[in-house]
């Protein structure tokens, strides 16, 4: 059997982080098992619909570099295959008309709260042989079993049972003839071969009610995953107070799509005590036995240190052409020489940097042009007399070397500071970078030139 997942995710918003590692694992056991990931929009919410959300998800999925097989199905455009299976189980007797009308049913449940019972529909059209009202158009609903108990045998939760007692005659078809949720994902299900559903545990529930419509229809039922929920730091449901919760926010924030999948992949699923686990190396051992059954904490420092790390082991040039939209965002215009300056500098920039956005504020200056702005630390830290001092000997500098450079520093330190180079080094940085952080200012330096570095300072002297 060649295995087929689906990441069905609802344009009702942007794609959140707890369906991104949804589609993450859908994707790896895929993957590993080499068969298929497609890709269904459930947009029966017309209300809540729009197209930039479908494209905020395709967006959000390309980022994480998750690819899906086949055309992206749209469930809404498959309404008329649904009501067809509504009329099957009519047909086979796996369902019937409801004529009741929003009064009856809001008695049904007034009735079930004053007993203390559940809010259920009372079947009273099941095996009804009572005439329709005239004028009312009915919903169908699904014979659900009556009696006994309904098991599901999951991934993840183990073997779940149910009392039958608790599954109502749900409704599968509305009175206008569009399908519910319950049947729509049922039939997409069976109509795109799906092998496996993985997805968040707050549809276990579900699970049991759409089994009954593949019982009905004597379709396989596939094999179910229930994902446990991804919570924040303090043990509350992952929300906005916590953060950012849409994949688009972490690209924003300076992320990399691989650190990203790798810490998703170590949210809810281990492989002993492997903390980077690279993709290929995923694909490789992810199986489905090792997914927690307890919710994940996000922790931000930890994804900082995974994207760190990633940082570390990516290639120069492509972080020189990540990290240039981040510095536009601030206002400055990068241009060759700025590229060739963070090519030149991103071995350091990269070792300091966790993200993307920090290796934006630290290799900004490079990409900057006299006169600079300053901010109000590097304003403290300019020393015009020791500056002076280092411009001069700059000057006369023949090889003008990290090495070099630093000496000069280091004979400005004895001479006006105790020998204390940080007194030298720090008016120095803040006068070519304009912030009191950055790389190595003798290898910034160097990078920036003699002629670009004395500029900067006579920027200042000359101001």
């Amino acid at each position: 059997m060649s295995v087929i997942t689906r990441i069905p995710p609802s344009p009702t918003g942007l794609m959140h982080i707890g369906t991104a590692r949804t589609a993450l694992y859908n994707w790896l056991f895929a993957q590993h098992h080499k068969g298929q990931m497609q890709f269904r929009i459930e947009d029966t919410d017309r209300a809540r619909y729009a197209p930039e959300f479908v494209e905020s998800i395709k967006q959000g999925l390309t980022w994480l570099g998750l690819t899906w097989d086949g055309p992206i199905l749209s469930q809404f455009e498959r309404r008329d295959r649904h009501a067809e299976v509504a009329l099957e189980m009519l047909k086979a007797g796996k369902a019937y008309y409801c004529y009741c009308s929003p009064e009856e049913l809001e008695a049904m449940r007034e009735k079930a709260k004053a007993e203390g019972s559940l809010a259920m529909y009372d079947r009273r059209w099941r095996d009804s042989t009572a005439t329709p009202p005239e004028g009312v158009k009915p919903v169908i609903r699904v014979k659900a079993p009556i009696g006994g108990e309904s098991v599901v045998k999951d991934h993840v939760q183990g073997e779940v049972v149910v009392n039958n007692e608790q599954l109502d005659d749900f409704i599968i078809l509305r009175s206008d003839g569009t399908p519910t949720y319950m049947l729509a994902v049922v039939v997409d299900d069976h109509d795109m071969g799906v092998t496996h559903v993985i997805r968040g545990d707050d549809h276990l529930n579900n699970t049991f009610r759409q089994n009954i419509i593949y019982d009905a229809m004597n379709w396989n039922i596939p094999e179910y995953a229930h994902l446990p929920l991804i919570l924040g730091p303090d043990g509350a449901k992952l929300s906005k107070r916590h953060g950012a919760t849409g994949v688009a926010e972490y690209a924003n924030m300076g992320y990399l799509p691989e650190a990203m999948r790798n810490y998703l992949l170590r949210l809810g699923w281990s492989h002993g005590d492997d903390e980077i686990i690279p993709t290929p190396q995923a694909i490789e051992w992810f199986d489905l036995d090792h997914v927690h059954r307890s919710p994940a904490r996000f922790d931000f420092a930890k994804l900082e240190n995974v994207n760190a790390h990633y940082m570390k082991e990516a290639d120069n040039q492509r972080l020189v052409d990540l990290v240039v939209p981040f510095i536009e965002k601030k206002g400055l215009k990068v241009d060759d020489l700025g590229r060739q300056r963070l090519l030149a500098g991103m071995d350091e920039l990269k070792n300091r940097a966790k993200t993307l956005l920090q290796m934006a504020d630290e290799g900004a200056f490079y990409c900057k042009s006299v006169p600079l702005d300053f901010d109000e630390k590097a304003k403290a830290n300019l020393d015009p007399a020791v500056l002076k001092i280092l411009a001069d000997k700059f000057n006369q500098l023949e090889n003008f070397t990290p090495e070099s450079i630093e000496s000069a520093c280091k004979e400005v330190a004895n001479d006006l500071q105790g020998g204390k180079l940080g007194k030298v080094a720090m008016p120095l940085r803040a006068a070519l970078t304009g912030t009191t952080v950055s790389p190595s200012v003798f290898h910034a330096a160097v990078i920036l030139g003699k002629d670009e570095t004395l500029a900067r300072l006579n920027n200042i002297l000359t101001a």
